[in-house]
């Protein structure tokens, strides 16, 4: 094994494709365009309540996010809290992005150590990759209830990471799509992976990533797994 001995995974659009959900969106009478605008909010209100020091889960900011939404769209719901769930019970269910398999299951038998850690729920996580076929690759699902509900990028949730696989932040390299992902956990002293899948360059203001990859098959690659 090359490299660091643990990779802490993010989930949401670093290996899951979020793609999947505009259907739903569309079910509800939400163009499917909303989609990242809506994912983005999500990320931003819970990221705001954690620097408040206000608690919430993913799920509840999320629908909370939806409900915003179909009322800014003027769509008349009879059952708003179905309409929600109906777009929220298919997280469970989504694609994970073409090259995971790959990547993932080269990492895993050079000896890599794999978790994931979500601002989403670690039950979610642990059904996607059940699903992917990717469960024996990896050894836990975090999310960041287990910090107290902070989320990423604040440290308390790298560091309940840390506690967790019972490393220091050393050994450990945190692998994300978000710059904002990879900044804190950088800030928080772990390595650094960023999978940049679009074409979209890393902000200035960020601290830089150690590694940057096209896909998590090209990180093995350049961890000497693939």
């Amino acid at each position: 094994m090359r490299g660091p001995e643990v990779l802490v995974f993010d989930v949401n659009e670093t290996l899951t494709d979020l793609s999947a959900l505009a259907p739903r969106l569309a079910d509800i009478g939400l163009p499917g365009r909303l989609l990242p605008e809506w994912f983005a909010g999500v990320l931003r209100d819970g990221i705001a309540l954690t620097l408040a020091g206000g608690r919430a889960d993913f799920a509840t900011v999320a629908r909370d996010a939806l409900l915003t939404h179909l009322a800014r769209e003027g769509i008349p719901v009879a059952d708003p809290g179905a309409a929600a769930a109906h777009v929220l019970g298919a997280l469970p269910e989504l694609p994970v992005h073409p090259d995971v398999p790959e990547g993932v299951r080269a990492l895993h038998a050079a000896g890599h150590r794999l978790v994931t850690l979500t601002n989403g729920s670690a039950d979610t996580s642990r059904a996607v990759l059940r699903r992917a076929g990717l469960a024996e690759c990896f050894e836990a699902h975090l999310d960041v209830q287990g910090a107290h509900g902070c989320w990423k990028p604040a440290p308390d949730a790298y560091a309940y990471a840390l506690r967790e696989t019972g490393v220091p932040a050393a050994a450990a390299t945190l692998v994300a799509v978000h710059p904002w992902d990879i900044d804190g956990a950088a800030r928080a002293g772990l390595g650094t992976a960023w999978l940049r899948r679009t074409p979209v360059p890393y902000p200035s203001a960020r601290r830089p990533a150690d590694r940057t990859a096209g896909s998590v098959a090209d990180l093995a690659r350049q961890l000497g797994a693939g």
